[in-house]
C-alpha cells in the first residue's frame, strides 16, 4: 500500500521504498513532493508539476516526464535509464550521479542544471538547452547533442567519445581537463 502524507500544506511525502511502478500521475501537481528511494519504473508523469520535488536514489527507469516541470528538482543518484523527458523543464535541477543512459531529452531545458558524474551514455539531447550546466566528469559517450545550446556549459573531464555536436552552440563552453 502506498503511503502519501501531506505535510506543511503543499509538501507531499511518499514513504521511501514505496512502489508506484506504472502509476499514471500525468498532469498531477506534486510540487515539493518527496519520492526519495521510491520505485516509479514506467510511471507516466507527463505534464506533471514537480517544482522542487525530490527523487534522490529513486528508480525511474522508463518513466515519462514529457513536458513536466521539474525546475530545481533533486534527482541525484536516481536511475532514469530509457526515460522520456522530452520537452521537460529541469532548469536548476540537481542530477549529480544520475543514470540517464539512453534517455530521451530532446528539447529539454537544463539551464544551470548540475549533471556532475551523470551517465548520459547514448542519450538524445537534440535541441536541448544546457546553458551554464555543469557536466564535470559526466559520461556522454555516444550522446546526441545536435542543435543543443551548450553555451557556458562546463565539461571538465567529461567523456565525450562519439558525441554528435552538429549545429550545437558551444560559445563559452569549457572543456577543461584536470591533471
Amino acid at each position: 500500500m502506498v503511503e502519501i502524507k501531506k505535510i506543511n500544506g503543499d509538501v507531499i511525502y511518499i514513504h521511501p521504498g514505496n512502489v508506484l511502478n506504472g502509476a499514471n500521475l500525468s498532469g498531477a501537481i506534486l510540487n515539493c513532493a518527496n519520492f526519495t528511494g521510491a520505485a516509479l519504473n514506467g510511471a507516466d508523469l507527463t505534464g506533471a508539476k514537480l517544482y522542487g520535488a525530490k527523487f534522490t536514489d529513486a528508480d525511474l527507469n522508463g518513466v515519462k516526464f514529457i513536458g513536466a516541470k521539474l525546475n530545481c528538482a533533486e534527482l541525484s543518484g536516481a536511475s532514469l535509464s530509457g526515460a522520456n523527458l522530452s520537452g521537460a523543464n529541469l532548469d536548476g535541477a540537481k542530477l549529480t550521479g544520475t543514470n540517464l543512459s539512453g534517455a530521451d531529452l530532446r528539447g529539454t531545458k537544463l539551464i544551470g542544471a548540475n549533471l556532475t558524474f551523470a551517465n548520459l551514455t547514448g542519450a538524445d539531447l537534440t535541441g536541448a538547452d544546457l546553458t551554464g550546466a555543469g557536466l564535470a566528469e559526466a559520461n556522454l559517450k555516444g550522446a546526441n547533442l545536435n542543435g543543443t545550446n551548450l553555451s557556458g556549459a562546463k565539461f571538465t573531464d567529461a567523456n565525450l567519445e562519439g558525441c554528435f555536436f552538429d549545429n550545437a552552440n558551444l560559445e563559452g563552453a569549457k572543456f577543461d581537463h584536470k591533471s
